[in-house]
């Protein structure tokens, strides 16, 4: 079984994680949703934004994570979470908008998820995605050059997550079943302090399948050896802070 996600280790940049949902949020082009379902909800930071935002709609968050389902839960105990697996989950009736926070590029073979959830939405519904675009970035490229360099080589080869399908996949896909799809990307700069909050940051997400096969000792050293190079490409800035180039991707579609 797979190690289960880390709440409070995500939860240290919780500022920086939940800036994308709210910017998505802004564009979602609805008023009054009757049922809100979100998707790969997390410690419910995203869930959050949604219950602030519509106080009256039902809001539902799912995820695979049980320790997220909890943590979710403790932070909003008004609202509902279920423990779900979204490759087959289907919306319950009546679900308005299908909101999606950095969780579909762990999806197997998402593109066809998301046609099927745009084609289960009611006319009106929306689902509004948000993914990481950055398996190119040093960030990622540097989680395979440790990856291969160090005696774990043959327990981590493959594990690399895959590039996004191009912004044309996304939409061929998806605008026959909408009325409207906006796609955009939009670049972050994170501020950080220093390589090691870069390893911090990725320590509860990217870096997980590299980290899962190994033990303490080899995990101490990976850690080591990605955040020296982390160092080399991530130069301090003149107040000693780091910039971490954060692109992602955003699909808001109308059905």
């Amino acid at each position: 079984m797979a190690e289960d996600w880390n709440p409070a280790l995500y939860l240290k940049f919780e500022d920086e994680r939940t800036r994308p949902p709210r910017d998505l949020l802004a564009r979602v082009p609805l008023e009054r949703p009757r049922r809100i379902v979100d998707l790969g909800c997390g410690p419910g930071n995203s869930t959050e934004l949604l219950v602030e935002r519509w106080p009256q709609a039902d809001v539902i968050g799912v995820d695979n994570s049980p320790a997220m389902i909890e943590q979710a839960r403790a932070r909003l105990p008004g609202a509902r979470f279920e423990l779900a697996d979204l490759a087959s989950w289907t919306p319950p009736e009546g679900t308005d908008l299908l909101f999606a926070n950095a969780v579909f590029q762990w999806v197997p073979d998402h593109l066809d998820v998301l046609a099927r959830l745009v084609a289960a939405l009611p006319a009106g519904g929306v689902l509004a995605v948000q993914m990481p675009d950055n398996v190119n970035e040093p960030s990622h490229l540097l989680m395979e050059e440790a990856a291969a360099a160090g005696p774990w080589a043959d327990r981590v080869a493959g594990v690399a997550r895959d590039v996004l399908p191009g912004v044309g996949a996304y939409y061929d896909r998806l605008a026959p079943l909408a009325r409207h799809v906006d796609i955009w990307h939009t670049l972050y700069n994170h501020p950080l302090d220093g390589a090691g909050a870069i390893a911090e940051w990725f320590r509860s997400t990217g870096l997980r399948s590299y980290l899962a096969p190994l033990d303490e000792a080899e995990r101490a050293a990976f850690l080591t050896d990605y955040t020296a190079r982390l160092e080399q490409a991530y130069p301090a800035r003149v107040d000693g802070k780091v910039l971490l180039r954060f692109p992602r991707l955003f699909i808001v579609a109308a059905r």
